[in-house]
């Protein structure tokens, strides 16, 4: 019987399994490059307006165009505030690879200062929309811009930008009155409309820039563009155009502000001249002033520093947030409160001996001329500027009934329209003083603020704008720096305006005016230098206000005094008397009597705005005020 072999191989086994398995491996690759087809036609078919779209949005991108900002015209159609053409850097993080590193190239390209870099650094970071560019560095040199076009490789989100940049040719005389533009913070981006303000990177920060801001800005446009891998601009696809901010029209009149200024030769101080019939404010000049061109760009670490470390605080707008005591300036309006409440009559009269003093009082509070005046009444008492009868009259009247006359005439208030940070200043009350201190009024405040001392402090804008009140009998129109936005002009009839002063009888308007014009005509006024050769008929009250205050037996001498601890002067004025066309306020820090430095400074605003071509120049005037002033203290 045969044996039996066993096989190794089993050929018809191998078979069926290749067979299984191959079966197996089509089914895989069927099934894969199914559903791969079928993601693809997916893709392609089902979801292609989607991705469309954002292949488009790789390839196309929308910018904001950023509005050109309105320009500001001064009444006369002079050119104070316009925009320039200029280089900005900007920097889109999201397209930053490396910020640290774009950062330190960016530092070593432009050559950036040590006290800059860090500043510099903190605007890169700061938080901003996403994919909008923050701006690092305005008003490139044309050689920094070559070396960041040289290296624009290197630098992926860095772009350099044109745009227009606003700038003030006469930028220290008119700093305080437009203030200026400057870089959008952190805080104001949290409030800001995003879409009109898209591409914006400046903002006004103080002054008529900060009030009209939103009709200065206009509205923002944007264009559509092709870009290449790196974003780069290839092409514009379309646009939609931005719209300008309008054009303002100040009431100021240049060349009056000027004149303001360089009256005021480098001193501390304010003028403030007021159109009565309009209040279109004519001139509102604060000094020292400062380069307000330098705050657009973003200043400097060291120049800020200088400004803020000066002594002479040339930031601070002394026109409408200085406080002083009015001094005699405002013994026009205590004569007005005591004729409307009936303590006086035009012909009362007292007796003075020097001084006065209260009931069952021993102090003597003095008269400014030690021996007295004699006979004084209404009108002399303003000529020659008599203290001891503005005593009598704060005594008689009352701290209640001059706080309450004194508000009427804008005194306590914020008396303008558009003038941005206008502070309220302070006419003191019995309740002010019980909230302030905690203690009651006493009888010698209110002698104090019957010659406007004490704690009585105005404005040189609230100053003005009683006098143009004054000059107006009554009629009160609100202040203002704007006369016209766009193709509107502004209304005389404003929000807030306080009621008319009204008299029983309007001869005490004249018998008022006479006095004042006795300061500069009369044979005793204390301003009667000033008035030699008026052309016209000019109203006027001088004031000196106290840094410091004396003893009743001390005595002032300004020589042993520190200049800084001298005593303010201070002088109003309206012109003519009998059609008011301007009424100035002036203050001069530490100049001493304002019938001498204040007086002609006033005395040149007026004979400026009335005699036009004709009037003194302002050399002329310091020149007669040196001559004076030798005079002066010659005798």
């Amino acid at each position: 019987m045969p044996q039996r072999r066993d096989t190794l191989k089993n050929s018809e086994q191998e078979l069926r399994i290749f067979r299984v398995r191959t079966l197996l491996a089509v089914l895989v690759v069927v099934t894969l490059t199914g559903l791969l087809v079928g993601r693809l036609g997916y893709l392609q078919i089902v979801q292609h307006e989607i991705y469309t779209t954002r292949s488009e949005k790789n390839r196309v991108r929308v910018e904001p165009l950023p509005p050109n900002r309105g320009l500001i015209y001064d009444r006369n159609g002079v050119l104070l505030a316009e925009n320039r053409p200029t280089y900005n850097l900007t920097l889109v993080r999201e397209r930053v690879d490396d910020l640290d590193a774009t950062l330190a190239l960016l530092v070593e390209l432009l050559e950036l200062p040590e006290e800059d870099i860090e500043a510099f650094n903190v605007r890169s970071r700061q938080r901003q929309r996403p994919f909008q560019p923050a701006l690092l560095m305005s008003d490139l040199s044309e050689a920094q811009i070559a070396r960041l076009a040289i290296n624009r490789h290197r630098l992926p989100g860095v772009e350099v930008e044109a745009q227009l940049l606003r700038y003030y040719p006469d930028s220290n005389v008119m700093a305080h009155t437009l203030g200026y533009v400057g870089r959008i913070n952190v805080d104001e981006l949290q409030n800001l409309d995003a879409g009109r303000y898209a591409g914006t990177h400046f903002i006004g920060k103080t002054g008529i820039e900060r009030f009209y801001e939103e009709e200065l800005h206009g509205e923002a446009g944007l264009r559509k563009v092709e870009t290449n891998a790196r974003g780069r601009v290839l092409r514009e696809l379309g646009r939609t155009d931005p719209v300008p901010g309008k054009n303002i029209t100040l009431t100021i009149d240049k060349s009056l502000q000027t004149l303001a200024y360089e009256l005021m030769d480098g001193r501390r101080g304010s003028i403030v001249a007021i159109a009565p019939a309009t209040g279109e404010i004519l001139a509102m000049v604060s000094t020292p002033g400062f380069d307000s061109n330098q705050f657009v760009t973003g200043i400097d670490v060291a120049s800020y520093r200088g400004l803020q470390n000066d002594l002479d605080l040339p930031l601070f707008n002394r026109s409408i947030r200085g406080h002083y005591p009015p001094g005699s300036t405002i013994k026009p309006f205590l004569a007005l409160a005591g004729l409307a409440g009936g303590v006086i009559t035009p012909d009362s009269t007292i007796s003075d001996p020097g001084y006065y003093q209260l009931p069952n009082d021993s102090r003597r509070y003095r008269n400014w001329l030690r021996w007295g005046h004699g006979r004084v009444d209404l009108e002399r008492s303003l000529a020659v500027s008599n203290n001891t009868y503005y005593y009598t009259l704060a005594h008689d009247l009352g701290i209640d009934n001059l706080h309450e006359r004194m508000n009427g005439f804008g005194f306590g208030r914020r008396v303008a329209y558009d003038v941005q940070g206008e502070s309220t200043g302070l006419m003191p009350s019995r309740e002010w003083k019980r909230e302030r201190f905690n203690q009651p009024w006493y009888p010698g405040e209110t002698l104090s603020v019957g010659i406007g001392q004490g704690y009585w402090q105005v404005t040189p804008l609230q100053l003005a704008s009683a006098t143009a009140t004054l000059a107006n009998r009554g009629h009160w129109v609100k202040p203002r720096l704007a006369l016209q936005v766009g193709d509107t002009s502004l209304s005389e009839d404003l929000p807030d305006t306080l009621d008319d002063i009204q008299l029983e009888n309007d001869a005490w308007w004249d018998r008022v005016f006479s006095g004042m014009e006795k300061v500069l005509s009369g044979s005793e006024g204390t301003a009667r230098r000033t008035g030699v050769g008026l052309e016209y008929r000019m109203g006027g009250k001088s004031g000196t206000a106290q840094v410091f205050s004396l003893g009743q037996d001390q005595r002032y001498n300004a020589d042993e005094l520190e200049e800084r601890l001298r005593d303010h002067a201070l002088f109003v004025a309206f012109a003519p008397v009998d059609s008011p066309q301007i009424a100035v306020s002036v203050i001069v820090e530490n100049a001493g009597g304002g019938s001498t430095h204040a007086a002609h400074l006033a005395r040149a605003m007026t004979d400026a705005w009335l005699l036009k071509d004709e009037a003194p120049d302002a050399d002329d005037v310091r020149e007669v005020l040196e001559e004076d002033t030798a005079q002066v203290e010659g005798n």
